[in-house]
């Protein structure tokens, strides 16, 4: 039972039958508390339960919740590797009362199971109660037997717990236990309190007050508790081992380091082994979480932790990149625990291995261009600070590796100058910015951005978080509040809102505070990274610094989700049937259809576009689950990835995954790969359907593909459906035989279409059309002449009425005036062919356009036609003809 994964089981098992909800761990990135950059305690995700913001159906909970503690206040980083209990990731056991028991059950539920269940030895323990809680102190002695000297009263805040300035808070009871003589340190209270001889393992918070200000504390009507131990200290209490590193988790950690390096710890390298075991298990649960490495934010500081321990696997002598290889060790450790790592295994592993490999070259790189700069200083000497920022924005070497590499000959770097630099890099940025055309005139969001840092997107894992607004812009200017009624944009230190960019439309929703809440209509992705919520303020007044709930419109999310996905298969079913020339040349992801242009030169047939769309519809009832990966751009392209039109890559690539291709090359392989910073959904199965409707032509060499999924594509189809049926009603036929039938009528109407256009032709010429058939015509200056006024002739129709009147003439000119339904004309010329070096169809048709109110015309010699906009002038317009002829 003393296994980490037993001890966690056991204590989840105990609490849930004694009457608690076991609830999962929140994620690492704080939902619901912008003001932690991680999650660092049990009662994080309960904060809100506790302040009665939020209700759940259970008063009674216990989790093993995931902890880091590698940033901010709550920073162990240094310390890692060298002290017996220090770690970046670590896991807090912990039951929680939200109005429910309170100071004498949680101890006797706390008692019981670490000296029953636990198994514990009574006499080596002891606790802490704050100083003023003799309540506590009596049910100690009561329920635990404890004489008074076991029982040690501390009157610092380190037994007094507080949510914040203002809030919940209350004295606090910690557990100890004496590991024995042969461990130095003292008791807690002692000056030998720092040693390790007595180790505390669980701390009990009698939440029971409110803080109302500096000043004012009032009792809680309904008192809870919050409790939390830690899960590796039990186990190494329970192994007997002295150091949370020998318990057995981190002994199959450090042998699997071992195995990849061929070589295992000693006293001279213990130190890195444990490192690397630690910063695995705090990497890999972070990406796991949705943080990547990046040079700001929660991003840095992972990126910390893994450099960090890259460097560790360097100094063991790793000649190749170590983290990735480890990740099937962790996974087969605490994946059962933790499904989210197996989950993740993947883009854990491309993460490591990328970062790791990127970092081995800037080491390198780095270390060379350090060496030739430093050469030549001494022990107190200082590097300046314009090369320790040009090894940063140039080469990419970190400043506190500069410093970690000089330290050990005891050479500092000036980083008043390394300052320095860094501001005047950055006033020149802000003027290339503000030179640069239409982004001039958004020169606020590039400010901002200095100043405030990128926005943290949570996005892809979640659509509700909280957070703090950092600025308010008005009318292009920074505002301190926003009443209800104006529009405003907002910035936030971290958002779940998606900003519009790569062809997907930002996100809507809302932000509410104390008060206040806004409707956000758009959010939009300026100056490289910084978040931009648009809208309204639709109650009360916001102002800067106020603390707010985000929250994404979850339908409207889902559609641009199902969307999304669906271009991607879209396109790769597009490149199948068309060729692998075929490219996206841009996009639009809106919640209500979807639009996708491609290259490719000619119409797509409705054969085609029916094979396309199955082939994306035989991927989404696959249901298969969409992967994400991080991996360098090479490496993507090398396994097939596309990049998708507007994106900008940097390094390192976000991969979506998607679907399993059933036949050809890519058989047993992934269907769709493509480069995407967008969100996609969680499985192909919620696209629902996909339903192409047209293509169309945007532009020389390139389509336009349009089409619906889900709830909107199955509407389309229905309405398809009814009118099909109308159709069938009305012609009194089954819908299977409307094709057919309609089929047969248009060939019908073209036939009778036909003998009509004939009959009219007929009639125009005197009732035969026949060559031979005598017409009526007359000489004007010695040409034969026919002209006529017709109705019921389409435009189209008269050119062949004049052919057959000029073989009726033999030799002269014809002129034929149709006038339209909308008491518009046309009029045809028509010369003979003996009489073109005479005559010009075209001369003459131009003065027949000129008598119906019209001009110009065009044609040829023998033939021509114009038309007029007054069809009663069609008398006009033959003797205008006429007079032509006989002034030649």
């Amino acid at each position: 039972m003393s296994g980490v994964n037993d001890i966690r089981s056991t204590f989840l098992d105990y609490f849930r039958k004694n009457g608690h909800e076991v609830v999962a761990s929140s994620p690492l990135v704080p939902r619901n508390d912008p003001t932690l950059m991680f999650t660092n305690a049990g009662m994080v995700q309960f904060k809100n339960v506790f302040t009665g913001l939020e209700k759940r159906p259970y008063s009674r909970a216990t989790t093993s919740q995931k902890c880091v503690r590698a940033g901010g206040k709550h920073n162990d980083l240094d310390n890692v590797g060298y002290t017996a209990r220090h770690l970046t990731y670590f896991e807090m056991l912990g039951n929680f009362s939200f109005g429910d028991y309170f100071k004498e059950r949680a101890i006797e539920l706390a008692w019981n199971l670490i000296t029953r269940d636990f198994g514990l030895p009574k006499d080596k323990l002891l606790v802490t109660v704050y100083h003023t809680d003799d309540e506590a102190a009596s049910l100690w002695k009561k329920i635990a037997g404890f004489s008074e000297d076991r029982i040690i009263r501390i009157p610092t805040s380190d037994n007094f717990w507080a949510m914040g300035d203002t809030g919940p808070c209350g004295p606090c009871s910690e557990i100890f236990i004496d590991r024995g003589e042969h461990i130095w340190g003292g008791p807690p209270g002692s000056p030998e309190e720092d040693g390790d001889r007595f180790l505390e393992f669980w701390n009990l918070v009698f939440m029971q007050y409110e803080q109302v200000t500096k000043d004012q504390r009032t009792d809680l009507p309904r008192p809870s508790i919050d409790t939390g131990m830690g899960l590796e200290r039990m186990a190494s209490i329970l192994q007997g081992v002295e150091s949370v590193f020998e318990t057995d988790l981190f002994r199959h950690l450090i042998e699997a380091t071992a195995s990849a390096l061929g070589r295992g710890p000693d006293k001279d390298n213990t130190a890195s082994f444990r490192v690397i075991a630690d910063h695995l298990r705090s990497s890999a649960f972070l990406i796991a979480d949705g943080v990547l490495p990046s040079n700001e934010g929660r991003g840095y500081v992972l990126r910390r932790i893994m450099r960090r321990a890259m460097r560790h696997g360097q100094l063991l002598g790793a000649a190749e990149p170590l983290m990735f290889k480890l990740v099937p060790a962790l996974v087969r450790e605490m994946g059962q625990a933790y499904p989210e790592l197996v989950r993740g295994e993947a883009l854990i592993t491309e993460t490591l291995k990328l970062e790791e490999t990127r970092f081995r070259k800037t080491l390198a790189r780095g270390l060379t261009l350090l060496e030739d700069a430093a050469g030549g200083l001494s022990a107190g000497d200082m590097l300046d600070g314009e090369t320790a920022f040009k090894l940063y924005d140039t080469y990419g070497f970190p400043l506190d590796l500069t410093q970690d590499a000089l330290r050990q000959r005891s050479i500092s770097v000036n980083l008043d100058g390394f300052n320095d630099a860094m501001q005047r890099q950055r006033a020149e940025a802000r003027a290339n910015w503000a030179g640069s055309g239409e982004a001039a005139t958004e020169t606020i969001w590039f400010g901002l951005r200095e100043k405030l840092g990128a926005t943290e997107f949570l996005g892809y894992d979640t659509e509700k978080a909280e957070g703090v607004v950092q600025a308010l812009v008005q009318g292009g200017k920074e505002a301190e509040s926003a009443a209800a009624g104006e529009t405003v944009a907002v910035v936030v230190n971290q958002t779940p809102f998606y900003g519009e960019s790569g062809g997907q439309m930002g996100d809507t929703g809302t932000i509410a505070g104390d008060g206040f809440s806004i409707d956000v209509t758009d959010t939009q992705k300026k100056a490289d990274g910084l978040f931009i919520h648009l809208g309204k303020v639709a109650r009360g007044t916001v102002k800067t610094g106020a603390a707010v709930e985000l929250a994404v419109d979850h339908a409207r999310r889902s559609k641009l989700r199902a969307n999304h996905s669906a271009t991607h298969l879209i396109h790769e079913a597009l490149r199948e049937v068309l060729g692998t020339h075929v490219a996206q040349k841009g996009s639009l992801v809106a919640p209500d259809r979807l639009r996708f242009d491609i290259s490719h030169n000619k119409a797509i047939s409705h054969d085609e576009l029916e094979q396309v769309e199955q082939m994306a519809n035989e991927i989404v009832v696959q249901n298969g689950p969409v992967t994400t990966r991080l991996m360098s751009v090479d490496d993507a392209r090398a396994e097939g990835a596309m990049a998708l039109f507007g994106e900008k890559y940097g390094d390192e690539v976000r991969v979506v995954s998607m679907g399993t291709a059933t036949h050809g090359e890519k058989a047993n392989r992934p269907y769709s790969i493509e480069l995407c910073g967008g969100t996609h959904v969680g499985a192909t199965g919620d696209i629902g359907l996909v339903r192409i409707l047209s293509d169309s032509p945007v532009a020389a060499g390139v389509r336009r593909i349009e089409a619906l999924t889900g709830e909107a594509a199955r509407r389309h189809l229905d309405d398809q459906d009814r009118l099909l049926k109308q159709v069938a009603a009305t012609l009194k036929i089954s819908p299977a035989d409307v094709p057919a039938r309609v089929e047969a009528l248009v060939e019908e109407r073209r036939k009778l279409e036909k003998e009509l256009s004939e009959a009219r032709r007929k009639l125009a010429l005197g009732g035969d059309s026949s060559a031979d058939a005598p017409a009526a015509n007359e000489t004007i200056a010695g040409v034969g002449f026919l002209g006529k006024a017709v109705s019921g002739v389409s435009p189209k129709d008269l050119k062949p009425l004049a052919d057959a009147a000029k073989k009726s003439l033999g030799s002269g000119v014809v002129v034929f005036v149709g006038a339209g339904e909308d008491n518009k004309a046309s009029v045809v010329v028509g010369v003979t062919d003996d009489l073109t070096g005479r005559f010009s169809a075209v001369d003459l048709v131009r003065v027949a356009s000129a008598a119906l109110g019209g001009q110009g015309g065009g044609g040829r010699p023998d033939m021509a036609q114009a038309g007029g906009p007054d069809a009663s002038k069609a008398q006009a317009a033959i003797d205008a003809v006429k007079t032509a002829l006989a002034g030649a």
